[in-house]
Protein backbone atom coordinates (compact mmCIF):
# COMPACT_ATOMS: atom_id res chain seq x y z
CA UNK A 1 0.00 0.00 0.00
CA UNK A 2 1.54 3.68 -0.98
CA UNK A 3 1.88 5.77 1.54
CA UNK A 4 -0.37 9.21 1.28
CA UNK A 5 1.54 12.02 0.14
CA UNK A 6 1.38 15.01 1.94
CA UNK A 7 0.13 18.40 -0.14
CA UNK A 8 1.21 21.91 1.35
CA UNK A 9 -0.90 24.79 0.07
CA UNK A 10 0.14 28.07 1.51
CA UNK A 11 -2.37 30.62 3.47
CA UNK A 12 -2.10 34.64 2.44
CA UNK A 13 -4.03 37.27 3.50
CA UNK A 14 -4.55 41.01 3.72
CA UNK A 15 -1.23 41.57 1.55
CA UNK A 16 -2.28 45.50 0.59
CA UNK A 17 -0.17 45.73 -2.50
CA UNK A 18 2.80 44.26 -1.08
CA UNK A 19 3.90 40.82 -1.23
CA UNK A 20 7.37 40.54 1.02
CA UNK A 21 10.14 38.60 0.07
CA UNK A 22 10.05 36.88 3.19
CA UNK A 23 6.11 35.65 2.10
CA UNK A 24 7.76 34.68 -1.14
CA UNK A 25 10.46 32.47 0.71
CA UNK A 26 7.55 30.91 2.68
CA UNK A 27 5.63 29.91 0.32
CA UNK A 28 8.07 28.61 -1.77
CA UNK A 29 7.07 24.88 -2.77
CA UNK A 30 3.63 25.15 -2.02
CA UNK A 31 1.45 23.41 -4.46
CA UNK A 32 -1.62 25.82 -4.54
CA UNK A 33 -1.70 29.30 -2.23
CA UNK A 34 -5.17 30.66 -1.27
CA UNK A 35 -5.25 34.25 -0.50
CA UNK A 36 -8.01 35.70 1.10
CA UNK A 37 -8.65 38.99 -0.39
CA UNK A 38 -7.50 42.44 0.42
CA UNK A 39 -5.08 42.19 -2.54
CA UNK A 40 -5.39 45.64 -3.82
CA UNK A 41 -3.34 45.71 -7.05
CA UNK A 42 -3.40 42.88 -9.45
CA UNK A 43 0.64 42.88 -9.16
CA UNK A 44 -0.08 40.90 -6.34
CA UNK A 45 -1.71 37.99 -7.88
CA UNK A 46 1.21 38.29 -10.81
CA UNK A 47 3.75 37.35 -8.45
CA UNK A 48 1.74 34.82 -5.98
CA UNK A 49 0.84 32.78 -9.29
CA UNK A 50 5.29 32.58 -10.21
CA UNK A 51 4.80 30.06 -7.14
CA UNK A 52 2.02 28.39 -7.69
CA UNK A 53 -1.40 28.41 -8.59
CA UNK A 54 -3.59 30.96 -6.99
CA UNK A 55 -7.35 31.05 -5.43
CA UNK A 56 -8.22 34.07 -4.40
CA UNK A 57 -11.36 35.88 -3.32
CA UNK A 58 -12.16 40.01 -3.00
CA UNK A 59 -11.72 41.81 0.39
CA UNK A 60 -13.51 45.10 1.41
CA UNK A 61 -10.42 47.16 -0.33
CA UNK A 62 -10.03 44.97 -3.93
CA UNK A 63 -11.86 47.59 -5.57
CA UNK A 64 -11.80 49.00 -9.20
CA UNK A 65 -12.12 46.93 -12.55
CA UNK A 66 -9.67 44.64 -12.05
CA UNK A 67 -11.23 43.16 -8.85
CA UNK A 68 -14.99 42.91 -10.49
CA UNK A 69 -14.21 39.34 -11.72
CA UNK A 70 -12.97 37.93 -8.23
CA UNK A 71 -15.93 36.27 -6.33
CA UNK A 72 -16.08 37.25 -2.91
CA UNK A 73 -16.08 33.27 -1.57
CA UNK A 74 -15.09 30.71 -2.87
CA UNK A 75 -14.67 26.77 -2.18
CA UNK A 76 -11.71 24.50 -3.55
CA UNK A 77 -11.42 20.71 -2.63
CA UNK A 78 -7.57 19.33 -2.46
CA UNK A 79 -8.66 15.38 -2.38
CA UNK A 80 -11.04 14.68 0.41
CA UNK A 81 -10.46 18.03 2.03
CA UNK A 82 -12.47 21.25 1.18
CA UNK A 83 -11.78 24.50 2.32
CA UNK A 84 -14.40 27.59 1.76
CA UNK A 85 -12.65 30.60 1.51
CA UNK A 86 -13.94 34.18 2.29
CA UNK A 87 -12.55 37.59 3.34
CA UNK A 88 -14.40 38.06 6.81
CA UNK A 89 -15.32 35.78 9.11
CA UNK A 90 -18.06 37.80 10.01
CA UNK A 91 -19.83 37.37 6.76
CA UNK A 92 -19.84 33.41 6.50
CA UNK A 93 -22.81 32.43 5.51
CA UNK A 94 -22.70 28.45 5.76
CA UNK A 95 -22.90 26.20 8.52
CA UNK A 96 -19.36 24.68 7.92
CA UNK A 97 -19.85 21.33 9.20
CA UNK A 98 -23.21 20.80 7.84
CA UNK A 99 -22.01 21.59 4.02
CA UNK A 100 -18.88 19.45 4.20
CA UNK A 101 -16.38 21.72 5.09
CA UNK A 102 -13.03 20.77 6.64
CA UNK A 103 -11.19 24.22 6.93
CA UNK A 104 -12.87 27.88 6.41
CA UNK A 105 -10.28 30.18 5.86
CA UNK A 106 -10.47 33.91 6.13
CA UNK A 107 -8.75 36.80 6.60
CA UNK A 108 -9.30 40.59 6.91
CA UNK A 109 -8.87 40.95 10.68
CA UNK A 110 -5.06 41.04 10.49
CA UNK A 111 -4.83 38.41 13.34
CA UNK A 112 -3.63 35.49 12.64
CA UNK A 113 -5.56 32.40 14.06
CA UNK A 114 -5.71 28.34 13.70
CA UNK A 115 -8.50 26.95 15.98
CA UNK A 116 -10.92 23.80 15.57
CA UNK A 117 -14.57 24.20 16.33
CA UNK A 118 -17.00 21.31 16.05
CA UNK A 119 -14.65 19.33 14.00
CA UNK A 120 -14.25 22.42 11.00
CA UNK A 121 -10.70 23.80 10.95
CA UNK A 122 -10.33 27.68 11.22
CA UNK A 123 -7.74 29.57 9.97
CA UNK A 124 -6.28 33.15 9.15
CA UNK A 125 -3.27 33.23 8.20
CA UNK A 126 -2.87 37.07 9.11
CA UNK A 127 -1.74 39.92 7.14
CA UNK A 128 1.11 39.49 5.34
CA UNK A 129 1.02 43.03 4.12
CA UNK A 130 2.25 46.65 5.67
CA UNK A 131 2.04 46.59 8.99
CA UNK A 132 -0.85 47.36 10.90
CA UNK A 133 -0.76 48.44 14.89
CA UNK A 134 1.35 45.79 16.54
CA UNK A 135 -0.17 42.55 14.92
CA UNK A 136 2.36 40.20 13.48
CA UNK A 137 2.98 39.67 9.73
CA UNK A 138 2.64 36.63 9.23
CA UNK A 139 1.42 33.73 6.21
CA UNK A 140 -0.14 30.02 6.89
CA UNK A 141 0.15 26.80 5.21
CA UNK A 142 -2.18 23.75 5.24
CA UNK A 143 -0.71 20.08 5.74
CA UNK A 144 -3.48 17.91 4.03
CA UNK A 145 -2.45 13.97 4.13
CA UNK A 146 -5.40 11.63 3.04
CA UNK A 147 -8.65 12.78 4.84
CA UNK A 148 -6.02 14.60 7.74
CA UNK A 149 -5.22 18.58 7.62
CA UNK A 150 -3.23 20.60 10.08
CA UNK A 151 -2.59 24.45 9.79
CA UNK A 152 0.82 26.86 11.07
CA UNK A 153 1.10 30.39 11.28
CA UNK A 154 4.62 31.40 9.52
CA UNK A 155 5.88 34.71 11.17
CA UNK A 156 7.45 36.74 8.27
CA UNK A 157 9.19 38.36 11.35
CA UNK A 158 11.42 35.56 12.42
CA UNK A 159 12.23 34.99 8.53
CA UNK A 160 13.33 38.49 8.13
CA UNK A 161 16.00 37.69 11.01
CA UNK A 162 17.63 34.96 8.55
CA UNK A 163 20.32 35.69 6.11
CA UNK A 164 19.14 36.45 2.71
CA UNK A 165 20.58 33.03 1.04
CA UNK A 166 18.58 31.12 3.65
CA UNK A 167 15.62 32.15 2.16
CA UNK A 168 16.71 30.92 -0.97
CA UNK A 169 16.59 34.85 -2.45
CA UNK A 170 19.80 36.42 -4.12
CA UNK A 171 22.37 37.64 -1.15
Amino acid sequence: MAATQTIRIGLISDTHGLVRDEAVAALRGCQHILHAGDIDTPDVLVKLRKLAPVTVVRGNNDRGSWAEAIPEYEVVGFGSVSVYLRHDESELDVDPRAAGFRVMMFGHSHQPRVETRDGVLFVNPGSAGPRRFKLPIAVGELLIAGDQVDARIISLAALQELPRGILGLPM
